[in-house]
């Protein structure tokens, strides 16, 4: 194998920092922050528990339709949020702990907290403010500090896990999924509770679309991912003095209360406008902005540790390992997978297992390089991916595909365009129709 190029990653070199080898899971069984961060999850998943508890006693069907519910509904956001970092995967474990705070601890502890807040607006200024804008000045104080305290104890038990803006920006928006499933749950059996209508599922659903599709996509996963990106900016960008990541760490947060803030107050409350579609022109108001910032955010940030890792592997110049047009589509989700179904139209589903398995053992080789200096020849890591990566080439070459490569005739306008915009579309619609039966009913 030859020798990493000195200038491999070096453009990047300080926007991404490489998990080390020696970095294990068992070590954070030494830390007192271990210990701490389990028994606060007990503590929360207790508390938790208890008011489940109360509820399916109370009502059983209404409760379990919601479990169901916003269980289902937080797959495809959590399979968003994981495939967000294709070239080093978080650890599931620690993906399932943000998660785990901000459902089970985050959630139990801004109830009394928020009614807090709310008593001491009452008490300072007005009964009829902190009605007004109680949930503007509570929920983002209270919940956006219980959330980001979640990427710190993440930082605290696996710092090293720890190592580019997109690995806060993941644990940030997975603490945000969770404080937003288990509020969601926990408002669809209120609503059953004020519907004086007994255990019925109909405010359930109700809440899914309001809560799930009305407000889901610029809500709490949005803004603690904001919240984790300051957190990592701090963490990463050591070349920086103190002050300039002190900064950083200031807007992330600043800007997860913000957004935060604006969608609970009560700006723009009835909408821009008359009827449905003033109620839509005021919602994309509000979350628009918010959802806009967050995936550019994440455009910037997985293209910034793309090329760090690409750079690595392209340093080796073998195109046994990756061709120059491998390399290309290394870094982008959309032509990865473009590239699988061009495998498989060429050879079928074992075409496109192979691109598959080609664009895994790359990616894996990529990181090992980064955690390397030098070459060593006899290292066994390196030698057993490197191995990997040629193994799959084979089966590659086998099935007569020998470059996992986009279709040369791929149409000009991207798949991922299309799809997007036909999905935007039928995203407002959805929102829209919601807001038509709302206003029905």
């Amino acid at each position: 194998m030859t020798a990493v190029g000195q200038t491999g990653g070096r453009r990047w070199r300080f926007s991404v920092r490489p998990t080390p080898r020696p970095a294990r899971a068992l070590k954070s069984l030494q830390l007192p922050a271990f210990w701490l961060l389990g028994l606060i999850l007990l503590a929360g998943l207790a508390r938790l528990g208890g008011i489940l508890r109360a509820d399916l006693a109370k009502y059983p069907v209404a409760t379990t339709s919601a479990i169901i519910l916003f269980a289902v509904y937080a797959i495809p956001f959590w399979l968003f949020i994981a495939s967000m970092d294709f070239l080093e995967r978080e650890p599931p474990l620690l993906m399932a702990t943000a998660f785990a705070w901000g459902g089970a601890v985050a959630t139990t502890a801004a109830i009394p907290g928020n009614q807090a807040v709310h008593d001491l607006l009452a008490k300072l200024i007005s009964p009829a403010f902190a009605a007004t804008w109680g949930p503007a000045i509570a929920g983002p104080t209270i919940e956006e500090l219980l959330k980001a305290l979640g990427v710190v104890m993440i930082v605290l038990v696996a710092r090293k896990q720890i190592n580019s803006v997109l690995d806060g920006m993941v644990y940030g928006a997975l603490v945000g999924l969770g404080f937003q499933v288990v509020e969601d749950i926990v408002y669809a059996v209120n609503a059953v509770s004020v519907s004086g209508r007994g255990d019925g599922v109909g405010p359930v659903v109700a809440t899914f679309f309001l809560r799930g599709f009305l407000a889901g996509l610029w809500s709490h996963t949005l803004f603690t991912a904001l919240a984790g990106a300051g957190i990592a900016w701090f963490l990463v960008r050591t070349d920086k003095p103190v002050w300039w990541r002190a900064g950083g760490l200031a807007v992330g947060l600043g800007l997860a209360w913000l957004t935060h803030f604006i969608w609970n107050s009560p700006l723009f409350a009835d909408g821009i406008g008359s009827g449905a579609a003033g109620v839509l022109l005021g919602m994309l108001g509000k979350g628009l902005p918010a959802l806009v910032m967050v995936l550019a955010l994440v455009w910037v940030a997985r293209h910034r540790e793309a090329h760090f890792y690409v750079a690595h592997l392209a340093a080796l110049h073998d195109p046994a390992i990756a061709t120059p047009g491998e390399l290309q589509i290394m870094g982008h989700g959309h032509l990865r997978a473009d590239a699988r179904r061009y495998g498989k139209a060429r050879c079928g589903r074992a075409g496109e297992r192979a691109v598959r398995g080609l664009q895994t053992a790359q990616a894996r080789l990529a990181v090992e390089l980064s955690r390397v200096s030098h070459l060593d020849p006899a290292d066994a890591l390196l030698i057993y991916c490197r191995d990997e990566v040629l193994a799959q080439r084979q089966r590659l070459v086998a099935l007569g595909h020998p470059e996992a490569i986009v279709s040369p005739c791929r149409p000009a306008v991207p798949r991922i365009v299309v799809l997007g915009a036909l999905g935007a579309v039928l995203l407002v619609l959805l929102i829209w129709q919601a807001i038509r039966s709302m206003h029905a009913a």
